[in-house]
């Protein structure tokens, strides 16, 4: 948000000092004037809106069975149709939204937290520090980490998606934590940080207060892309039986379920596919956007 003509000539004329507009108003200004932000940002908020509100309205629950309705297709009774075990695909959806989107959210906060953290440190303190954080990056990245996540599967069991939840961040960091990494050197011979420095201010503190604020558009950037690779990999873990664990549900799980009867029943698979291309697209638009605010000069070098 800029003041217009009118508001800085009166400013001027007033002799009154002229404020500068925050950047969170610049960016969030920015954002909002992208056509893909908005329709991004009003899909995701719907998408949690249904996943939240959605199971409020529904007269059934996802625990629930309708004895005499098994494989039935939308109807009044049930919206969406129900599964071959009586469940009501609209419960069992939402439900599985809920849960994947709580894990996407959870697992790229942690991951670019993670990021920010590592890179930051082994970009200020280099020498061993560097070598020592660089080494566990590397170490990571080469790692399978779906064969990681497979053999530790039996950990994940009912009511232990947050264990599901650190395993899956730890291993969606790396690559974000080298670029961090490289914009900390150079941000540790920066006039501010150097001026830190002699007045005596502790490194972590310095690391802290200075360096990681100063990547804060990054990682907000790279935080939004992750939850759409977190969901997409949480999907994928799920459907192999290796994520979320009965008898909790997720996208994985119904989709696996689903697939076995999506062609005589479309309606166990569909919907939940359909709501995970949806989501995934929308948190991809918004962090686009979000990209784009952040820096103008990519947009106008894409028109």
């Amino acid at each position: 948000m800029t003041l217009s003509e009118e508001e800085l000539a009166e400013d001027l004329t007033a002799g009154a000092p002229v404020r500068a507009p925050s950047r969170a108003r610049t960016v969030a200004g920015r954002f909002f004037r992208s056509p893909q932000g908005v329709i991004g940002f009003a899909v995701l908020a719907l998408m949690f809106l249904l996943a939240f509100v959605g199971p409020l309205v529904s007269p059934w629950t996802y625990t629930d069975k309708d004895f005499t309705a098994f494989m039935r297709p939308p109807s009044s009774r049930h919206w969406f149709g129900t599964l071959q075990t009586g469940s009501d695909v609209f419960a069992v959806t939402l439900r599985g939204m809920q849960k994947s989107l709580v894990v996407g959210l959870l697992a790229a906060l942690v991951s670019t937290a993670l990021a920010a953290v590592v890179g930051a440190f082994a970009g200020y303190f280099l020498g061993w520090t560097d070598r020592v954080l660089s080494w566990v990056t590397d170490l990571l990245l080469v790692l399978p980490a779906f064969l990681v996540l497979a053999i530790l599967s039996p950990l994940f069991g009912s009511g232990q998606w947050p264990l599901f939840v650190i395993m899956l961040a730890l291993f969606l960091w790396m690559v974000t934590s080298k670029i961090v990494r490289g914009m900390a050197i150079s941000l540790r011979e920066r006039e501010f940080v150097q001026a830190a420095r002699y007045m005596g201010v502790p490194p972590v503190r310095i690391v802290f207060r200075h360096v990681i604020p100063n990547l804060s558009s990054l990682l907000i950037v790279d935080a939004t892309l992750n939850v759409s690779s977190a969901i997409l990999t949480e999907t994928s873990l799920s459907y192999f039986g290796f994520g979320i664990q009965p008898p909790d549900v997720s996208f994985g799980t119904l989709i696996a379920e689903g697939s076995m009867t999506a062609v005589y029943a479309p309606w166990t698979f569909w919907f939940v596919a359909g709501l995970l291309v949806i989501t995934v697209l929308a948190v991809n638009l918004v962090g686009d956007a979000l990209r784009d605010a952040f820096d103008p000069s990519s947009a106008r070098g894409r028109r």
